[in-house]
């Protein structure tokens, strides 16, 4: 029997309107940014993969000056919060040029910019502790891995794999393991972590019933959930989804 359960945590559905404070490029194609505001008040994230909207100003409209409704108006899309305090909000952007909406504002928009941030809605919380932790994904899941990593108590039986393009996307994670890096180089995104997890025999499950959470290009659902029958694990117990989906700017994964 499992020693741990996920459970659905509801959280007040709020909307704030932030401005943008800082900037810190951990790689080439990936930055930090830092949103502040006295609307953070309040703000809050019960689990590491929770999801939060996003609204962008249109190019050449004045966000600072845009009611609520307006800027729930404008175009979003969905990231997972990394860390906050009474008024500040970080949040992390894989960046591919200029694909995308949210990705390219935080890499190019002016500090002082104004953004709309709705929720969490809701949280998915693990209860108890898991006999061990599987984290795998590609640069869209790092936030999310990175607030996992953080749960796992030293010696705990885990294993945390991330696909980037080279090794230049390779980033700094504090965890009590050491991250498996899978280069994909040229191939498509999601490729090189599903042959990885493909190759994982039952040998390689840390702990009897771990916590697993995949998460990366749509494609990664079909070899995650194989996985988890290849080690006999409960649905129930895991978290498998396709993050974004190749062809598709406006995609959410399923909470």
């Amino acid at each position: 029997m499992a020693s741990f359960a996920l459970v659905r945590r509801p959280l007040e559905l709020r909307f704030r309107t932030l401005t943008l404070a800082a900037r810190d490029w951990l790689t080439p194609d990936y930055v930090r940014v830092r949103l502040t505001g006295p609307d953070l008040t309040g703000f809050d994230s019960l689990g590491a993969d929770d999801h939060m909207r996003l609204f962008i100003a249109e190019p050449g409209t004045d966000a600072a000056a845009a009611t609520v409704d307006e800027l729930r108006a404008f175009p979003s899309r969905e990231y997972t919060p990394l860390a906050w305090g009474k008024d500040w909000l970080d949040v992390e952007f894989a960046v591919h040029g200029d694909q995308g909406i949210a990705a390219p504002w935080a890499a190019k928009a002016p500090l002082g910019s104004t953004i709309g941030v709705g929720g969490p809605r809701g949280s998915l919380v693990i209860e108890g502790e898991p006999e061990g932790w599987f984290l795998a994904g590609d640069e869209t899941a790092i936030p999310a891995i990175r607030r996992f990593a953080g749960r796992i108590p030293a010696g705990a039986p885990a294993r945390i794999a991330i696909e980037v393009r080279d090794a230049r996307g390779e980033i700094a994670i504090d965890a009590p393991v050491d991250v498996t890096w899978i280069h994909r180089g040229e191939d498509p995104a999601g490729s090189a972590l599903s042959a990885f997890l493909e190759d994982l025999e039952v040998g390689d499950r840390p702990g009897a019933v771990p916590f697993v959470f995949v998460a990366a290009e749509q494609t990664i659902v079909k070899p995650g959930r194989a996985l988890l029958e290849h080690w006999g694990l409960d649905a129930a117990h895991a978290v498998v989804k396709g993050y974004w989906k190749r062809g598709e700017a406006e995609y959410h994964a399923p909470h």
